[in-house]
């Protein structure tokens, strides 16, 4: 076991050893590490290609993380990363199934060096884990992207990390109460038709209540940038009304974010200025 920062922690005196390159598996143990858990990521000689082209992010994911560099080709590598999995509690990878089996790790093997061990997989897609994706494309399959426009953010990514470190935290569950699970595998696939729930069932879509086909749930452009209105629930429709009028639109276009932020303020209304 690696010490935890903080003894007091849920995840405390447990470690995690990350193998996983990009987002999802980092992010996943950083959202471990923030409960305790002690982090080792291991990365191939070559690196993890998220240092070079978002080094900001790539440093914010890894803040926890003692990073080493292991070459699982070779045979000290493979020495170094079997001691490193005796001592740990979980794996995190996110790597093909077949790319892992040429490195021999896979559940009979792992169980071999350490049968406490259990093993978050995160690929692509649960039903097709061989086949090549990003973030991009599973947001478009799940029917979340408009064409006109790149997302603004990798829901599939952060969301599969959001389930990889809950995976986790299951499997240690199960292994404490002393069922013999071992290993989960998530798909960010998987992740992103969750977030679609929305767009399947018309809630953001096609005139529905979140779409912005509305008076009281919409984006609107104020003096010198825009506002996000989600006046839902009747008692803010209401008082949306007793201080917007019947004309929203033409209320909101003549006053500047400020001024929209401290009559939110005043009248207890969600409204978020914003700057687009």
């Amino acid at each position: 076991m690696t010490d935890s920062p903080d003894p007091t922690l849920p995840l405390a005196g447990l470690t995690c050893v990350c193998m996983a390159a990009n987002v999802p598996g980092p992010a996943a143990a950083a959202l471990l590490a923030a409960q305790g858990m002690a982090v080792i990521k291991i990365e191939p000689p070559a690196g993890d290609m998220t240092a070079t082209i978002m080094p900001g992010w790539y440093a914010e994911l890894n803040a926890a993380a003692r990073v080493e560099t292991v070459d699982l080709r070779a045979e000290a590598g493979q020495a170094r990363f079997r001691e490193l999995l005796t001592g740990a509690d979980v794996l995190i990878s996110s790597h093909r199934p077949a790319a892992l089996a040429r490195l021999g790790i896979t559940v009979p093997a792992l169980a071999q060096v350490n049968p406490a061990l259990v093993w978050v997989e995160i690929v692509g897609d649960t039903e097709a884990p061989e086949v090549p994706g990003h973030d991009l494309t599973y947001q478009a399959a799940a029917g979340l992207v408009d064409p006109r426009a790149m997302p603004r953010t990798l829901l599939a990514d952060l969301g599969g990390a959001e389930a990889a470190a809950a995976a986790a935290c299951a499997l240690l569950l199960g292994r404490e109460r002393g069922l013999p699970g071992r290993h989960a595998r998530v798909g960010l696939a998987q992740v992103a038709q969750r977030f679609a729930a929305a767009v399947r069932h018309g809630a953001t879509v096609g005139g529905g209540l979140l779409s912005g086909a509305g008076r009281d749930y919409r984006i609107y452009p104020c003096a010198d940038g825009f506002v996000a209105c989600a006046a839902l629930e009747p008692h803010f429709s209401a008082r949306l009304t007793e201080v917007a009028g019947e004309d929203v639109a033409g209320f909101l276009a003549a006053r500047s974010m400020d001024e929209v932020r401290a009559l939110a303020e005043a009248h207890d209304l969600p409204l978020e200025p914003f700057s687009g």
